[in-house]
């Protein structure tokens, strides 16, 4: 079998043997210096010194890829929170949104989620995996070599089925990494004549068990404007007794939601932007992720999630981008992170982790956000002899090279 050994680099950062949670100085980041990475079959086989790894397993079976530049490299990015599929634009959102409308008067009004629902059920299959595939592809270039994708834009059975075929059919054709997500439950579908709980049993009734094949997470968005605590929480113990993955939106603009992931194990509570003290220290207690979600605080124009603090109380913290058409259309996961910290006051190490090794842990992938023996082989180059340029320039120094499966993309 094939090896295939890429180096050396300036620096490589591992990611591994970090704590899972809390805070995080960068004194406990693993650096390798004139590292290389060996893998086959699209996993790491050794890291180490790039000499040492290159005399040690010399022969016809191994290829070297040589890099010539000075060069960080560390983990590629895990996004673990997208709407990437979507039709439409928002466009018009955002300037109401900039003209004073809130976020929950526009959707009151029939924007918002409403106007991507119906551009998205206009759209072809085609035309969503087209269109998702390209947005995905720039992901890639970014830096993202693992991406999770939510449905949420067809709420109806028949569209949600539909939905999360064609986001399989998007981790078919990828080679980014795909982890669909069921999020059926985004809002009341427009023009639904029954309540939210009636909506909720619908898709409890007709949806869930034709899904199996498709995803093993389930997603819901808790807000009294959409689905309260007590109408979700008999739909995610329903979607978690059939052996789904709960993933929540949570305390985006009202609190609530993260305590009942915490209640029911969720993998996230994602959002977090009206977590307070109370919410804080249930989060810390429990092995729920907190994942912020930078890029809606910036599209709102709202506070970000209170990450330090999150970090301080012993949380595992992710950071994610929300690429979505309506609130989060930027998608550039560095520089938000890279934004995030400066408002928050995370270390590179907090950073770096929350989109890398600890972004894994809120999909509960264990093979991924690390480079060690048996981890998936996906990595990105910055051209750069000093890691702490890669958040110091905010998203400006760009991933010079990324590969998937020990392949350069």
């Amino acid at each position: 079998m094939k090896k295939q050994l890429t180096g050396p680099f300036a620096q490589l950062l591992t990611m591994s043997d970090l704590p899972e949670r809390g805070a995080l100085k960068d004194e406990q980041l693993a650096i390798i210096s004139n590292a290389g990475i060996l893998s086959t079959d699209g996993r790491v086989v050794e890291v180490g010194d790039f000499e040492n790894l290159r005399t040690n397993h010399a022969g016809n079976d191994l290829h070297v890829q040589e890099i010539s530049v000075p060069m960080v490299a560390m983990p590629g990015f895990v996004d673990a929170h997208t709407h990437l599929l979507y039709g439409g634009s928002r466009a018009r959102d955002f300037a109401l949104r900039n003209a004073g409308s809130s976020y929950l008067e526009i959707a009151e009004a029939g924007g918002g989620i409403k106007d991507s629902v119906r551009a998205t059920r206009a759209a072809s299959d085609e035309e969503l995996i087209t269109s998702t595939l390209t947005r995905l592809d720039a992901l890639a270039r970014l830096g993202t070599t693992t991406c999770e994708i939510k449905t949420g834009y067809g709420l109806s059975v028949t569209e949600e089925l539909r939905m999360i075929k064609a986001i399989n059919e998007v981790k078919r054709q990828s080679r980014v990494g795909v982890i669909p997500t069921c999020l059926a439950a985004h809002v009341v579908p427009p023009g639904y004549q029954g309540s939210n709980a009636d909506y909720l049993t619908e898709l409890r009734e007709k949806l869930l068990a034709n899904i199996i094949p498709y995803t093993n997470r389930i997603d819901i968005f808790i807000e009294e404007s959409t689905f309260p605590v007590a109408v979700a929480r008999p739909y995610l113990a329903a979607a978690r007794s059939m052996g789904f993955q709960l993933a929540v939106h949570a305390d985006q603009f009202t609190t609530g939601g993260s305590a009942l992931a915490v209640e029911l194990g969720a993998a996230s509570a994602d959002h977090l932007e009206a977590s307070g003290e109370a919410e804080i220290a249930l989060l810390a207690q429990s092995d729920t992720v907190a994942v912020a979600l930078p890029g809606a605080s910036l599209g709102l124009g709202m506070q970000f999630t209170p990450a330090r603090k999150l970090l301080d109380a012993g949380a595992c913290l992710a950071i994610a981008s929300d690429f979505n058409p309506g609130s989060a259309p930027m998608g550039d996961l560095l520089t938000q992170a890279s934004i995030l910290a400066t408002y928050e006051k995370l270390s590179n190490a907090e950073v770096l982790a929350g989109i890398t090794v600890r972004a894994a842990r809120a999909l509960r992938k264990k093979e991924l956000g690390y480079l060690a023996a048996g981890t998936k082989a996906d990595f990105i180059g910055f051209a750069t002899n000093d890691y702490r340029e890669i958040t110091y320039q905010q998203g400006r120094l760009r991933p010079a090279k990324t590969w998937i499966d020990g392949t350069e993309y």
